[in-house]
């Protein structure tokens, strides 16, 4: 059967998240609701890693087996016609071979984190970042953020319900930088334990704020305990941003 890679975008806000819940529609569930009304049959669209309710996505990643060989351009609009007035959008298909698993081929994941960094609420903006009203500062907050690099025990920053059956992860790039009054957090590693991007960056506000400093941040990871780090930043101001592959499993041969 025919297997489509999808790089997708949505907007998180109206979802209970990525996976299928009883308690909501999430973005599987709108996606496979499309691939139904298609192609006339229930198939799992598996993602690169699953968002949290109000989480968006710039480049999320997905495979789904259809049965039907489209043009995978022809496979892109019939799902975005289906997926309507839902706010996803399934921006490339792409063939590819029964190798390619959108979670398991995976080898690196990124994310960034919005913060608006003014005295005024947002307008346009609202839902879509984290409005900090007092003034931050991003130099000591990137500073702080190194601390986080590397291979360590993340249970400091570590949803208690996470799943993940370890908290030690290898985080391969944090910064924090300001443009204008936007602050962006971006962090990429091959996998992430839940809430770590949000935890960690509620933590780093502690920071920006000036009531933690980079040996704080140092000490919380140390004692890898929730009780121990920052609180968790608010769901709205999270993209998934992009996913990367080896070129072996990219496409159909």
């Amino acid at each position: 059967m025919p297997r489509y890679k999808l790089l997708i975008e949505y907007d998180g806000g109206p979802f209970v998240g990525w996976q299928r819940q009883a308690n909501g529609l999430s973005v599987q569930e709108a996606l496979e609701t499309a691939v139904n009304r298609y192609c006339q049959v229930d198939a799992v669209v598996h993602a690169a890693g699953r968002t949290d309710a109000g989480v968006h996505a710039l480049g999320q990643v997905a495979h789904v087996d259809i049965p039907r060989d489209d043009p995978p351009d022809r496979v892109r609009d019939a799902l975005n016609f289906h997926l309507r007035p839902h706010p996803v959008a399934v921006v490339t298909a792409e063939a590819v071979d029964d190798r390619f698993h959108a979670r398991f081929s995976a080898r690196e994941r990124s994310y960034v984190y919005r913060i608006l960094n003014r005295r005024a609420a947002p307008a346009l903006e609202a839902g879509r970042v984290w409005w900090v009203a007092a003034a931050l500062d991003a130099e000591a907050m990137h500073a702080a953020a190194q601390e986080l690099v590397g291979h360590h025990d993340f249970t400091t920053f570590r949803a208690r319900e996470c799943q993940a059956q370890s908290p030690v992860k290898t985080l391969d790039e944090i910064s924090v930088t300001r443009h204008g009054e936007e602050i962006r957090l971006f962090c990429r590693a091959r996998s992430f334990l839940h809430h770590q991007v949000r935890n960690m960056m509620g933590t780093l506000r502690l920071v920006g704020e000036g009531k933690w400093t980079a040996a704080d941040v140092a000490a919380a990871l140390a004692a890898r305990d929730r009780a121990a780090g920052g609180p968790t930043a608010p769901p709205q101001g999270l993209y998934f941003l992009r996913v990367e592959y080896p070129a072996s499993e990219d496409a159909a041969p």
